[in-house]
């Protein structure tokens, strides 16, 4: 997304716990160009170290080319000029479809078991939700975060080439006309 030289998208996970999850979000980061990916707490260091690669889905390898940083805390990661902004299933928050995506933002998850400690939300630039009848899982929710952004902000428009540079090389199907 930081195609352009005004913008920066960051997602901050809180205390996520496992390495198939954060490899999902990583996934997304790649699938949507995200610039950073950071993460609070212990559970997935845990887990990636006692679990390995077997549980990894960055299938793509995004962690290549995107920083997966951990913090102490998200609140510190923010800089001037970038927007807080927390993605979570909170009374109060702005429907995902209603919200415009600042240029420059950190966008703040809660754990899959969890929520988005009150003191982050307090800070927050902006809360949003994403309109579901239940709750999807981390990796899930960041996909759609990502896709309404990229939607909303016409970042990457729609076209045959795009098509080419996205998919796996095992797909060459065509719409005939």
């Amino acid at each position: 997304m930081s195609d352009k030289p005004n913008t920066l998208v960051k997602i901050g996970l809180v205390n996520p716990k496992s390495p198939t999850n954060v490899g999902g979000v990583m996934r997304a980061a790649g699938c949507y160009q995200a610039d950073e990916i950071l993460y609070t707490g212990k559970r997935y260091a845990l887990a990636a170290k006692h679990r390995g690669e077997q549980y990894n889905t960055d299938t793509k390898k995004a962690k290549l080319h995107i920083p997966l940083t951990a913090t102490d805390n998200l609140l510190n990661a923010r800089t001037d000029g970038v927007k807080l902004v927390c993605v979570d299933l909170v009374e109060g928050a702005v429907p995902l479809p209603d919200f415009d995506h600042p240029d420059k933002a950190i966008y703040v998850f809660g754990p899959e078991d969890g929520t988005i400690d009150q003191d982050i939300i307090d800070s927050a630039d902006a809360v949003v939700y994403v309109p579901t009848i239940g709750c999807m899982n981390l990796a899930s929710s960041v996909n759609v975060l990502l896709y309404d952004r990229m939607a909303k902000t016409a970042s990457l428009k729609a076209s045959d080439e795009l098509i080419r540079q996205s998919r796996d090389t095992n797909n060459r199907v065509k719409v005939r006309s």
